[in-house]
């Protein structure tokens, strides 16, 4: 009808309807004005006013069969690229820009979601810590009829206190394990060759605050009980007092602020108070370097053994807790004057307060974990042998029960001076473990 190249089907038809529209009324008029039988004649004539398709070579003898013609193509959508030159082109780059934006905003919605999962796993979704949790769940165990409400009242009164404090309330912690364990191996063990048990350490587990994401900060506690007891070590922390784990936020927060790890700092966005955020083997090493406690970290970065085991782990260990300084012959057990070795792997930490080593050559560790209960724990100071013996096989870990890719060990090895502090605190911009192998 015109020259007119629309750039999709829909602006066509209603161009198309336009020009059909303004024909009608003069078509209807010349209709009227003509006689039956001339407009008949001319009908049959070559000369008759006929209407060809704009979109294929069909010929109409009127408007209105060339509007249903044209509506016919356009409902059905049968517009060829000649009539619209490129046409089928600009519709599926259209169609391929719209899928583009579909798959990046279902991208986007996932990471969204992914980074939500992250933050509630790793405590630092805005739920609050500790006093939170501990209401929480008291809460609840008003709600169940477990707890009374004036009994919720006293323990949180009681929590309060002890949280404005700073000092742990001890209701978690097993004083004695170490000895119970010496007390064991010295009377019933017999198929291990040598024992070394590390200096005395209590046992602290996680309670209705932290459970889910405090093993870090308990095992911080369990080393920290070790360290109390032992010179050079007193002159640098409180004996007996061993820090709740607010308060064990608030100090690596301040071991932050001093320009310990960096890096580590930007992670948790410089806050750990009111979080629920897990802390690993970086953290403890910032904290224990604040207070001039000299520690290390060791990174066995990857299995040394079949079956994806460590055994350079497992030497190693054994190196530390049986450097006697000595040549002669260690007896059977000994309970030497090591601290606890804080070890971490993905997901949770533990404590390694002993190994063994069998007569055939094969080695064993020891580990105190903050997920075991007070009850079962007090199992070892049992007088009753077979209470002793499960309880110490569930400290039991051998090679083939270690089988995470990495394993991240941190090792106290004595007090710092101020200036050694310093260096320490500049080194940890770029902060290192040591690669083993």
């Amino acid at each position: 009808m015109c020259a007119l190249v629309c750039t999709d089907a829909f602006i066509l038809q209603e161009h198309v309807e336009l020009h059909l529209l303004e024909e009608s009324p003069a078509e209807e008029a010349v209709l009227g004005a003509t006689s039956s039988t001339e407009a008949a004649s001319s009908s049959n004539s070559s000369g008759g006013k006929s209407y060809e398709c704009p979109l294929c070579s069909v010929v109409c003898g009127d408007c209105y069969s060339l509007q249903e013609h044209v509506e016919l193509h356009l409902d059905y959508g049968t517009v060829t690229s000649a009539v619209s030159p490129g046409s089928d082109l600009r519709l599926a780059r259209r169609l391929q820009e719209e899928e583009k934006q579909r798959r990046k905003e279902q991208e986007a919605k996932r990471e969204a979601e992914e980074f939500k999962k992250l933050q509630r796993q790793f405590g630092v979704d805005g739920r609050g810590g500790y006093r939170k949790q501990m209401e929480r769940t008291m809460e609840k165990a008003v709600s169940r009829g477990v707890m009374l409400p004036a009994d919720f009242h006293n323990k949180r009164a009681e929590m309060m206190e002890a949280l404005a404090s700073g000092v742990d309330d001890g209701r978690t912690r097993t004083q004695g394990v170490l000895g119970a364990l010496y007390v064991y191996y010295q009377r019933e063990v017999r198929d291990c060759v040598h024992v070394w048990l590390s200096a005395d350490t209590d046992h602290f587990c996680s309670s209705e605050g932290d459970m889910g994401w405090g093993c870090g900060y308990r095992n911080f506690q369990m080393l920290l009980s070790s360290l109390q007891r032992m010179e050079p070590y007193t002159t640098r922390l409180s004996e007996g007092s061993v820090p709740s784990i607010p308060r064990v936020q608030v100090l690596i927060e301040g071991a932050w602020r001093e320009g310990l790890d960096p890096q580590g700092a930007t992670h948790f966005n410089q806050r750990l108070q009111g979080t629920r955020a897990w802390i690993g083997a970086t953290e403890i090493y910032a904290l224990c370097t604040s207070l001039r406690v000299s520690a290390r970290v060791l990174d066995f970065h990857q299995p040394t053994g079949p079956g994806d085991t460590h055994p350079r782990l497992f030497d190693w260990v054994k190196q530390y807790f049986s450097q006697t300084g000595g040549a002669r012959l260690p007896p059977r057990v000994v309970q030497t004057t090591q601290p606890p070795l804080y070890l971490q792997h993905q997901g949770h930490s533990r404590s390694i307060v002993g190994v063994e080593q069998k007569k055939n050559g094969s080695l064993c560790l020891l580990l105190l974990d903050p997920g075991c209960s007070p009850g079962d724990v007090r199992k070892l100071m049992s007088q009753d042998g077979s209470t002793v013996s499960t309880a110490v096989r569930r400290m039991r870990k051998f090679s083939g029960n270690l089988k995470h890719r990495q394993y991240q060990v941190v090792v106290v090895d004595g007090v710092l001076s101020p200036e050694e502090k310093q260096t320490r605190v500049l080194n940890s911009r770029t902060l290192q473990a040591e690669r083993i192998p």
